[in-house]
C-alpha cells in the first residue's frame, strides 16, 4: 500500500476527487494545509482523514517553514506527495527532497501560462483551447516532466470563471488517473519525458465541448 500525502490551500476539490475515487494500492495518509481555515482541510477532518496545518507566519525564514513542512509530511512516510491547489512556491530543497515522488496539477497546458491567472491569460492571448497539466515537480516553477494533459475548448464570450469551472472538471479526472498510474508503477521518466507503460491514450487528452 502506497501512502499519499496531499497539500492544499483552499477548497480542496482535487483532494476530494482523490478521496472519493479510491485507487487500488493507495491510501490517503494525510492532508496538509498552509491555512487553518481552508475549506478543504475542514472537509478532510470531517471525513476522518489525518490532517495537519503548517502556518508560514509561524516561521521567520522560508527555509524554516519548508523544513517544518517536510518534517510534518515525512511523519507519514509518503510514497507520493500531491500538490492539489497548494498556493505556495516551494524551495529547491523541498522539491529535491521529494524528487520523483512530488506531482502538481496546474490549470494550463504547460509550458504555456506558468504561475497564476492562467485562464484570463489564455483568454487575453486569444487561445482556442485551454486545459490543465499534471507534472512532476522540479525546482523550476511549473516546468517538471509532464505526466498528462487535458484539453478544454474555449467558447465564444467565455469568462475566466466559466473556463475555470470547465477545466476543473477535467483536473479531477486527470489527477486521479495520474496518481493511479504512479501507484501502479506505470510511469517512467526519461530526461524530461514521462513514459506510460502500457502507453496511456485516455490520460493524454480530455476534451470537453
Amino acid at each position: 500500500m502506497k501512502n499519499i500525502v496531499i497539500l492544499i490551500s483552499g477548497r480542496g476539490s482535487n483532494m476530494r476527487a482523490l478521496v472519493e475515487s479510491p485507487i487500488p494500492g493507495a491510501q490517503i495518509a494525510a492532508v496538509v494545509s498552509n491555512k487553518a481555515d481552508a475549506e478543504g482541510i475542514i472537509w478532510a477532518a470531517q471525513h476522518g482523514l489525518s490532517t495537519q496545518v503548517v502556518l508560514p507566519k509561524q516561521y521567520a525564514q522560508r527555509d524554516d517553514f519548508d523544513e517544518a513542512l517536510m518534517n510534518t509530511i515525512d511523519q507519514y512516510q509518503p510514497d507520493l506527495v500531491v500538490l492539489a491547489g497548494y498556493m505556495r512556491i516551494l524551495s529547491s530543497t523541498f522539491c529535491l527532497h521529494y524528487a520523483g515522488r512530488l506531482i502538481n496539477i496546474h490549470p494550463s497546458l504547460l509550458p504555456a501560462f506558468t504561475g497564476l491567472d492562467t485562464h484570463q491569460r489564455a483568454l487575453d492571448a486569444g487561445c482556442r483551447v485551454a486545459g490543465c497539466t499534471v507534472h512532476f515537480v522540479t525546482p523550476e516553477l511549473d516546468a517538471g516532466p509532464i505526466i498528462s494533459q487535458g484539453v478544454v475548448p474555449i467558447q465564444e464570450n467565455d469568462t475566466a470563471a466559466a473556463l475555470a469551472a470547465r477545466v476543473l472538471m477535467v483536473e479531477h479526472q486527470l489527477l486521479v488517473r495520474a496518481v493511479a498510474d504512479f501507484v501502479s508503477g506505470s510511469l517512467t521518466t526519461v530526461g524530461n519525458r514521462v513514459k506510460h507503460t502500457p502507453p496511456a491514450i485516455s490520460t493524454t487528452a480530455v476534451l470537453l465541448a
